[in-house]
């Protein structure tokens, strides 16, 4: 059953949805129709027992938006406007549903889309754009994660394949994806490449990888993520995608989906924003509704106000995006700005709602947990305020 009130809320202040074309404008209905349908009638469910609900796939993929930006393969071509709107509608209804996309379309699949040849993309990217395989992206490590640059993970070439030896950790889908894109320093030139692992004829995993669901995570439940091992791996010299050269290339993955991830906060604030409004009016106390009391109404204008300020800096961003203009410190500053107003404002909507604000039925603990996973994507906030103030400044607070 879809949960209409949660809809009623007019989260959209200053009207930044009349700036949406058409096609834009059926983009969002559709996925929210498809969240509404098959994703919150049984994602409490899924996330109180940590586990993803993989009967949606099909759903999703037929959504036509996996893959995201890419074009051809099987892929929709969206605007990077659209995609952060399917991030928003995505994130809206749970951000692990959200973050299989995200790992699907514009990590493993970017990868892939930007660094592979013609054949590796037509190897790989039509059965991910079509759910048949699931993708991921390994490049933290139990050592390296804002440091990512520093991992260990090495690739040895040896006849006509690499042998890969080290360890990730935090990888999303790590331990079921079909297609894993690793990330590993070759030894021949010291520089670090990607490399596409997949699983054998029956389903499995080939010997020297190892990779096991990181359990105890109070985020982000019902989407898992792997810690690996990977001892003697050997991958196919025909596996290793063909442009990636370098640092550089992960830098450039990161860079085209950091804006998206700012879209995932903005979805987040959103329903905890609607769930709270909705709550006001809904619960009584003292005789009346909490909705009439002097500090509710003024915590209610402030969140609106920060909520209107991402969903203008995420339009904007994403303007920028399309027409090929965004710098990475932009992108950084969307990413921050959203991240800890994100948070904030999910904290918010939990204290609006007392105690009910822990209960799954309400939504927001899902919303305020899954945010602090958010927080530390692609560089925590504080990571990002680094890379702005570099920009601003000229000099660099970090190496």
């Amino acid at each position: 059953m879809r949960d209409e009130a949660v809809y009623a809320v007019n989260s959209d202040f200053l009207g930044v949805a009349d700036f949406l074309g058409d096609a834009d404008r059926a983009l969002v209905a559709r996925v929210r129709d498809f969240v509404g349908r098959e994703v919150l009638p049984v994602i409490n469910e899924y996330w109180e027992r940590a586990d993803f609900p993989y009967q949606i796939l099909p759903g999703l993929a037929e959504l036509g938006v996996v893959g995201t930006s890419i074009t051809g393969y099987g892929c929709p071509g969206l605007t990077r406007l659209q995609a952060g709107l399917v991030a928003m509608e995505l994130s809206r209804g749970d951000g692990s549903v959200n973050t299989l996309n995200a790992v699907q379309s514009g990590l493993a699949m970017g990868s892939i889309a930007l660094l592979g040849d013609e054949e590796q993309k037509q190897r790989w990217l039509p059965e991910m754009a079509a759910l048949r395989k699931l993708g991921a992206f390994a490049l933290t490590e139990p050592d390296h994660g804002s440091d990512s640059v520093a991992l260990e993970t090495s690739a040895r070439r040896d006849g006509d394949t690499y042998v890969i030896d080290g360890a990730k950790r935090w990888i999303g889908l790590g331990h079921v994806a079909d297609v894993v894109i690793l990330w590993a320093r070759d030894a021949d030139d010291g520089k670090v490449k990607a490399f596409v692992l997949e699983k054998d004829a029956d389903g499995t995993y080939p010997d020297g990888y190892a990779a096991e669901a990181i359990t105890g995570k109070i985020a982000k439940r019902a989407i898992q993520q792997a810690h690996i091992e990977i001892s003697g791996l050997r991958v196919p010299a025909g596996n290793k995608l063909a442009k990636s050269t370098s640092f550089r290339d992960v830098s450039a993955i990161l860079n085209r989906t950091r804006s998206t991830v700012a879209w995932e906060a903005l979805g987040h604030a959103v329903a905890a924003y609607e769930a709270a409004a909705t709550y006001v009016q809904e619960r009584v106390q003292f005789g009346r509704p909490i909705a009439s009391f002097q500090l509710v109404q003024n915590k209610l204008a402030n969140m609106l106000a920060d909520l209107t300020a991402m969903q203008l800096l995420c339009f904007r961003t994403a303007t920028l995006q399309d027409e090929g203009r965004l710098t990475n410190e932009q992108a950084s500053l969307a990413k921050m700005f959203t991240g800890q107003h994100a948070r904030a404002l999910c904290r918010d909507a939990r204290d609006l709602l007392g105690g009910n604000g822990l209960l799954l039925e309400n939504h927001v603990a899902r919303h305020l947990t899954d945010m602090e996973v958010v927080h530390t994507y692609e560089g925590t906030d504080f990571i990002q305020s680094l890379i702005i103030g570099r920009e601003i400044t000229g000099i660099p607070a970090f190496a």
